[in-house]
């Protein structure tokens, strides 16, 4: 009489392992993809920001902002802000000096 009951118990931990492991092979599986799904965004916006002629063209402005700690501000560096704020909501709440530094790491 033990030995089935032993053997019943053994199976049934048997099964809720199995099980076990497809649930966390599952779940890591989805956090698998949201990440890669996050990080194709991230990677194609940073490019698509990368590749824009306005963030472009602002790179000496945004050298000579940083430069000057904030007191030179050209016409195109606000341009880019403006681009940026739009694009990256992100950089919605990120500061002008942030943002210069931003322009010169890309």
């Amino acid at each position: 009489m033990r030995n089935p009951l032993i053997a019943a118990t053994l199976g049934l931990l048997l099964l809720a392992g199995v099980t076990q492991a497809h649930t966390l092979e599952a779940t890591s599986n989805m956090i698998i993809r949201a990440s890669q799904r996050t990080i194709d965004f991230t990677s194609d916006t940073t490019s698509s920001i990368r590749n824009s002629k306005i963030v472009r063209e602002a790179h000496d402005d945004a050298a000579s902002f940083v430069a000057s700690n904030g007191d030179i501000r050209g016409a195109h560096l606000e341009a880019a802000f403006n681009t940026l704020r739009t694009r990256v909501p992100e950089a919605r709440d990120a500061s002008d000096q942030v943002l210069a530094e931003a322009i010169l790491a890309l």
